[in-house]
């Protein structure tokens, strides 16, 4: 998508909910949006920038839809990008979750779709908030890491194999490595100023796409400990979190399996809470002003 210049205008497939349009920076990876309907192309205004990140299941425009309720009523845009699998080698998976892959790097990517956005809709976002369920929880947590300074908060939603803030830790286990994986250290102070909401159902405890053995570069001795469900896995990322000084709250849904459409309530209700309070410490910056 060509970022507009003076005199050009959108088309119709830019506005409310977008068509899916190709990465500028890597045409293997496209992404779709919720752009409000308030939003008027000659008086761009100012909105709240909601990026999310699909599972392993890479159903993008359905998540997109799910924010689009929320994101009327909050003046959010939503981004959605879509990581198809299958990219480096037939059938591959994962390789987004941990952020990158044999020739790309999808927090980069990531990064560059926000960029085209703003260029295109003549926004301006400094900081985002994150969120994604499963192998989207995944990368996340590990953007988080990656990259706080462009976070002002992430919701964590059903992370199967995490990332703890451990500097003790090697990447992908813990934070150590991480300069040598993506050529910026840890800022541990940065990250603890992002606040997280970790959230995962209370019926999550099957196993059998989440349990890491011994020798793999993701296991951390002792998660294990207490069991290998994503429960499990949750409570070791919010107590690591926690020593490390972030603002934590973690939601138990009752009655939820590992059902993404059925957890993104606290996401929302999390989301909600700091974009009033930013609002209102802008509203109180502009009355002593």
């Amino acid at each position: 998508m060509k970022p507009t210049t003076h005199g050009e205008r959108l088309s119709f497939y830019q506005f409310g909910a977008t068509t899916m349009f190709a990465s500028r920076m890597d045409q293997r990876f496209s992404y779709c949006l919720y752009v409000p309907e308030s939003y008027d192309e000659q008086r761009p205004g100012r909105y709240s920038l909601v990026v999310a990140i699909h599972g392993t299941g890479r159903d993008a425009p359905r998540l997109r839809n799910e924010f689009i309720e929320f994101a009327e009523a909050e003046q959010c845009v939503v981004l959605v990008p879509l990581f198809p699998a299958g990219i480096g080698e037939p059938g591959e998976l994962n390789a987004y979750k941990y952020l990158v892959g044999p020739d790309v790097r999808y927090d980069l990517v990531l990064l560059d779709m926000v960029a085209e956005v703003e260029e295109t809709y003549r926004l301006s976002f400094e900081t985002f908030f994150l969120t994604g369920f499963s192998g989207g929880a995944h990368f996340t947590h590990r953007f988080l890491y990656a990259h706080p300074e462009r976070l002002f908060g992430v919701s964590i939603v059903s992370p199967g194999v995490v990332t703890l803030c451990d500097p003790e830790l090697p990447w992908p286990a813990g934070v150590s490595g991480l300069e040598s994986e993506f050529g910026r250290a840890f800022d541990a102070d940065a990250v603890a100023r992002v606040p997280t909401n970790l959230v995962v159902g209370d019926e999550d405890t099957e196993t059998w796409e989440i349990s890491v053995a011994p020798g793999s570069p993701a296991y951390i001795p002792g998660v294990n400990a207490a069991g290998v469900t994503r429960i499990t896995r949750l409570d070791a990322l919010a107590d690591s979190l926690r020593r490390n000084g972030n603002a934590v709250t973690v939601d138990i849904v009752p009655g939820v399996a590992h059902e993404g459409y059925h957890l993104l309530k606290p996401t929302f209700r999390a989301l909600r809470t700091l974009l009033r309070e930013a609002r209102g410490t802008e509203q109180e910056t502009q009355v002593q002003s």
